[in-house]
């Protein structure tokens, strides 16, 4: 039996930002292995529609579809088509994240509050939409992918991104203690330096070439190596499993121990 047969999993920002293995779609597809029914959702169709293929090459399915995160009814027309095609929401796996460089005097208003949009008003809107779904059907699991720059100093500039996955944190943990009773449970994963297409859009642009990014990442991690999609997505199908029905209100990092370092990322 895997681990999450008959499970029905909601994977918000389940397309990758570019070719490869971005977070969103290696959990999405790892959820899938395990047995979940996946609802694989993404501002963008077409890197949504392959994450889907991924899944249903391998044999299983998945359904597809298109929604905003900054979009209240985005988001709960996406919830409203799971409940049709399921009738439950078993996980909410909420991957959508955005970096935005500059410290306050570099950011305009419009940018900061983009950030906090996104970031954290990702997860507002959709626990907003899908904790009373849990709550009547008495269980559920969300999972928050945060980021160890929500604790820790990573060596860029991006004040709002430090700021909003910190909110992420803290936000984690208030559903996980409101709604413990609910049967409802709730745990981020803080990714440290991870190699996804994320970093060559929002990250490489800190440094003087794609190799001295890579070189500067694997540096900064214990191990000697960034971590990859992969790491995230089995990290969260054990947080969405039975085996951890008793793990609650965790920020847990997945970063190569990283973050018992006193190195940085640059």
């Amino acid at each position: 039996m895997k681990r999450l047969d008959g499970k029905v999993v909601m994977v918000f920002g389940a397309g990758s930002s570019g070719p490869g293995w971005g977070n969103g779609k290696a959990a999405a597809v790892a959820f899938a292995r395990e047995g979940a029914r996946v609802v694989a959702i993404d501002l963008d169709a077409d890197a949504v529609a392959q994450t889907v293929g991924a899944i249903e090459s391998e044999g299983y399915q998945a359904l597809a579809v298109t929604a905003d995160v900054t979009d209240s009814a985005s988001v709960v027309a996406a919830v409203d088509k799971t409940m049709t095609a399921h009738g439950r929401i078993d996980v909410l796996h909420n991957n959508v994240g955005v970096t935005t460089m500059g410290g306050p005097p570099d950011l305009d208003e419009a940018a900061w509050q983009r950030s906090l949009d996104i970031n954290v008003g990702s997860v507002y809107r959709t626990t907003r939409a899908i904790i009373p779904h849990m709550i009547e059907q008495g269980s559920g699991v969300i999972i928050n992918i945060s980021s160890l720059a929500s604790i820790r100093w990573s060596g860029y500039p991006y004040f709002a991104y430090y700021a909003s996955k910190a909110a992420v944190n803290q936000a984690t943990v208030a559903i996980a203690l409101q709604y413990a009773r609910n049967g409802i449970r709730a745990n981020a994963i803080l990714p440290g330096a991870i190699d996804t297409p994320l970093i060559y859009k929002q990250i490489s642009s800190q440094y003087k070439s794609v190799e001295e990014m890579r070189e500067a990442r694997n540096r900064a991690i214990p191990t000697g190596k960034m971590g990859t999609a992969w790491d995230i997505a089995y990290a969260a199908v054990f947080l969405a499993s039975d085996e951890a029905s008793f793990i609650t209100g965790v920020c847990l990092p997945v970063d190569g121990g990283q973050s018992c370092s006193l190195g940085m990322s640059q």
